[in-house]
């Protein structure tokens, strides 16, 4: 089965703030409950796994994630990654771009557009409730980069004591002190009640209309 999803999100920063998080890959993947980037292979290919809790039990996938392109004019990252679980049960793959746009000095969107496709239990666990399951995960993950882009959006500031220009703290990449922890392990079960929790929400305003 597949999903698209279409989603902006705003930002607590600069585009070029937001833009230096959005090349940061590992960085990015931390912002996605339950995974991590294993091993870089070159610039444009990556290892990882994503991790999901389903109740007691736990579903773990491993897979390839390529960069097909990372537009600096556009400010546009555009990646591709596959992976099956570790029973050879379950697949998944995703088409991903996402696009940085300034609103003003130090506000900006992030716009994203992504297709995910599954196959065997991981398929059969989703349903109808797919595209509400995906809408949290989404949610989730662009919660956590606002938090990283805000955090580097902080050190570009000038020095409350001085506010001179030359006195800017240089815009560097988040050190792990600052930078906010991985995120935890992807719930299933609670993605599922936010997806009842919004398909509810849904069926009795129909209603009301």
């Amino acid at each position: 089965m597949k999903v698209q999803l279409e989603k902006t999100f705003p930002m607590p920063g600069s585009a070029d703030t937001a833009w230096a998080v959005l090349q940061d890959i590992d960085g990015v993947a931390a912002c996605m409950p339950g995974a991590t980037i294993t091993k870089r292979i070159d610039a444009q290919h990556f290892k990882g796994t994503v991790s999901v809790k389903f109740g007691p039990a736990s579903m773990a996938f491993r897979g390839d994630v390529e960069i097909l392109s990372l537009d600096a004019a556009s400010k546009t990252l555009r990646l591709v990654g596959k992976g099956t679980d570790t029973t050879g049960s379950s697949g998944a793959a995703m088409d991903l771009t996402a696009r940085v746009e300034a609103v003003d000095a130090g506000a900006c969107k992030l716009l994203g557009t992504s297709e995910v496709s599954m196959s065997g239990k991981a398929a059969a666990f989703g349903g109808r409730m797919m595209d509400s399951v995906a809408d949290q995960v989404l949610k989730q993950f662009a919660s956590n980069f606002a938090a990283r882009v805000q955090a580097l959006q902080a050190q570009a500031l000038p020095s409350p004591r001085s506010g001179s220009a030359s006195d800017a703290t240089p815009l560097i990449e988040p050190t792990p002190e600052s930078a906010p922890a991985a995120a935890p392990q992807l719930s299933a079960f609670a993605l599922a009640w936010g997806a009842l929790k919004d398909w509810l929400r849904s069926l009795f305003a129909a209603k009301r209309a």
